[in-house]
């Protein structure tokens, strides 16, 4: 047989880009702009089909059967991964901790609210070594209720039963979070590119921990909150104390709650540290097939029970490791400690001259006790002056902790789960709680007619109505099911002051919407939805076109008591693309500011471009700039923006910061100005293929239609009461 031109021995299967050594085109042009966030968790890759609708399937499981199921095998040890003492509370508590754990309030991304734990990178953290027994361990019980029961919905139904089991009474659960289907790849855990790097590379001075960068909350690559051993591995507790203070507060908790929690968490199960931590195997991303999704193999002893390796620190924090006491505070303060070495080689505190009787008896051998372990967050428990207060406070009122242990075990694991009114299964808390955002049911008893008669006779302009509404519903967030327009909460502190918000314009907006609801009993978060679609309507038939607006009625008025100002801080805008503005300059680029917006908000990128198109030509710009204004018919819902954005009539000249001006090729006379956000869409090669569609002669009244979808989606994001 001839050569061919392939060599003896070649490869017959051709590398590319479906491969890991494939180039993409990120890898060729690493400044081009990814859109690939706005395109996570496409349909093709769910297994169960576009007609499944999970929250409708796991209201018919069968609750109680399911936690007597969970129940049983916490006690049900395996040979092939042994509970320790018997137990595996422990080990799920964890699994469902770091599962809700990697939440932050910032951008309201991580959390358990996806399942997103059974994907990498975070199932090869390595805060989260042995993590991938727990769910082999829960595999029966999701193979035996299916499609009924997700993975997200069972990973923290197994920590709150786990703490049932161990004596502590339940603040509630809720079912309803629905699978993701690949790794949020796109999430931004950080810029290091080793595991644990020094916490220095994501502060501006580490010995500030308010400098971490934003959006995260945990200090190190790979860690779901603190370096239990300290500050990059040092112990100093009192060091640690502000490293876990500012940690947990940009998980939404405050001090008490991160004391209950520390101390909660802290009550059962242990560390694992006895062995030699370099000895263990790839994590599992990196194992090879035989261990079929298994990581971390462990070549000392037995390599699992009083031999398992995760943390590296070794032993319990309690007397009684698998009973939910009072034994943490009993041990942390009726103790001196004193700095030890694990066997792993970890830093970690014992204490001094204690009790045989207080010491834990060995994972496997009741005849053997150790003594117990606290780690540098735990002594910051003792030594911190505000966290030993609330310390005190919990031991002179043991009910008091285990009632604030369970409220807050509860917002962690349900934080990104959304409004009350997602809530699925007998045992949901009924009690408002004031950071669920409650929002009180609105009216849908009034006469949409009147409400649209007294907008209209009001006259507003159609920029005005357009960009309150878009202001008020742009704040919503699929990552954690927060803001949006229901509950009007841009009248409340402290949206009302936003700068991306102008003050001025919308309290005078405000003042006449506010006195139409008083006139006609329609709720002033429906009166601001309600005009800006009148406001759309009004320049769809200036442009000649007849393409109604749906409106749904029914959203309600937040009260400024029962909203959190300091939780709602973090869903303020710093710039918005759709409406051309910043508040300041920043090193991320612009157009990404905007596709970041664009996925909290739930938009895909057709959708962003069509509502940036339709946003431009209504002149709802912040401040009223004309930058991107393609159009000599302000105020008509046309596609010139398009148009106009691909006419080879014109070119295009920065002539400053984030300004450009766009030419007559012949005359050379300025006819727009424009921003980096605009001439993206004439840019970017994928962006530039919608921007054509909408330009096209014969799709006029399709970017009609799509742009007022798209608004309808974003107007109805939060209405999970109807939709």
């Amino acid at each position: 047989m001839s050569n061919n031109n392939t060599s003896a021995g070649k490869c017959p299967v051709m590398h590319g880009g479906s491969t890991a050594t494939g180039q993409s085109v990120m890898s060729w042009w690493p400044e081009s702009l990814n859109l690939d966030i706005l395109h996570q968790h496409d349909r093709k890759t769910n297994p169960l089909g576009e007609s499944f609708d999970y929250r409708e399937a796991v209201k018919t499981l069968d609750f109680d059967a399911v936690k007597q199921d969970l129940h049983a095998l916490m006690t049900d040890s395996q040979a092939w991964w042994p509970a320790d003492w018997g137990h595996y509370g422990g080990l799920m508590i964890r699994m469902a901790w770091h599962s809700a754990g990697s939440y932050r309030i910032a951008d309201g991304r991580g959390g358990g609210g996806t399942g997103n734990q059974r994907f990498a990178p975070l199932n090869s953290w390595p805060d989260n070594v042995s993590l991938d027994k727990a769910r082999r361990l829960l595999w029966p019980i999701k193979k035996k209720y299916g499609n009924k029961l997700s993975w997200a919905d069972l990973m923290i139904l197994a920590g709150t039963v786990a703490y049932e089991s161990m004596g502590l009474p339940s603040f509630g659960f809720s079912f309803g979070r629905e699978d993701i289907w690949h790794p949020e790849k796109d999430t931004y855990w950080g810029a290091e590119k080793e595991w644990l790097a020094p916490s220095d590379e994501r502060y501006g001075d580490v010995d500030k921990p308010d400098t971490m960068e934003n959006p995260l909350a945990a200090v190190q690559m790979g860690l779901i909150y603190v370096n239990p051993e300290g500050v990059n591995g040092q112990p100093d507790p009192l060091k640690t104390a502000q490293q876990v203070r500012e940690t947990f507060a940009r998980m939404a908790m405050n001090d008490e709650e991160t004391v209950a929690l520390t101390a909660g968490g802290h009550t059962v199960g242990k560390c694992h540290g006895n062995g030699d931590a370099d000895a263990l195997g790839p994590e599992p991303e990196a194992a090879d097939v035989e261990e079929q999704g298994f990581g971390w193999k462990n070549p000392n002893q037995t390599g699992k029970g009083r031999y398992a390796v995760t943390s590296g620190i070794e032993g319990a924090w309690t007397t009684h490791p698998t009973q939910f006491d009072m034994g943490y505070f009993k041990l942390l303060f009726g103790y001196e400690w004193e700095q030890k070495t694990s066997p792993a080689g970890a830093h970690q505190w014992e204490p001094i001259n204690i009790k045989e009787e207080d010491k834990p008896v060995d994972v496997e051998d009741p005849s053997i006790r150790h003594n117990p372990i606290m780690t540098d967050a735990d002594m910051a428990m003792k030594m911190d002056p505000i966290y030993r207060e609330i310390c005190e406070k919990f031991i002179k009122d043991p009910e008091y902790f285990k009632d604030t242990f369970a409220r807050a075990w509860f917002k962690l694991t349900h934080r990104d789960l959304g409004p009350k009114t997602r809530y699925i299964g007998p045992e949901a808390p009924s009690e408002d709680l004031i950071w669920q955002d409650p929002v009180p049911a609105g009216s849908t008893d009034y006469c949409e007619e009147v409400v649209k008669a007294k907008i209209e006779a009001a006259g507003l302009s159609i920029a005005d109505r357009v960009s309150t509404a878009w202001d008020s519903a742009r704040t919503y967030r699929g990552s954690d099911m927060r803001g949006g327009a229901n509950g009007a909460h841009i009248r409340l502190a402290p949206q009302k002051e936003w700068a991306g918000n102008e003050p001025e314009r919308l309290a005078r907006v405000l003042r006449v919407y506010e006195q139409i609801s008083a006139d006609t009993g329609a709720s002033v978060a429906d009166i601001i939805v309600l005009a800006g679609n009148l406001g759309i309507e009004q320049a769809i038939r200036a442009a000649g076109y007849d393409v109604p607006v749906p409106f749904l009625k029914g959203r309600g008025d937040a009260k400024q008591e029962m909203t959190d100002v300091d939780s709602f801080e973090p869903l303020e805008p710093l710039a918005d693309g759709f409406r051309n503005w910043q508040k300041k300059d920043y090193v991320v680029k612009p157009e990404e500011m905007l596709l970041d917006r664009a996925q909290l908000m739930g938009l895909t990128a057709p959708e962003m471009t069509v509502l940036i198109g339709g946003m431009r030509v209504l002149g709802t710009n912040h401040g009223g700039t004309k930058h991107g204004v393609f159009t000599d018919r302000e105020g008509q819902l046309t596609n010139d923006f398009f148009v106009n954005l691909t006419d080879m009539a014109y070119s295009w000249k920065p002539v400053g910061n984030n300004l450009y001006e766009i030419r007559d090729r012949k005359t050379d006379a300025v006819k727009w100005t424009a921003t980096r956000i605009d001439l993206v869409f004439g840019s970017n090669s994928i962006l530039r293929s919608y921007a054509e569609v909408y330009a096209q002669d014969d799709n006029g009244e399709k970017f009609v239609r799509d742009f007022v979808k798209a608004w309808t989606k974003v107007m109805n994001a939060d209405r999970f009461d109807v939709v």
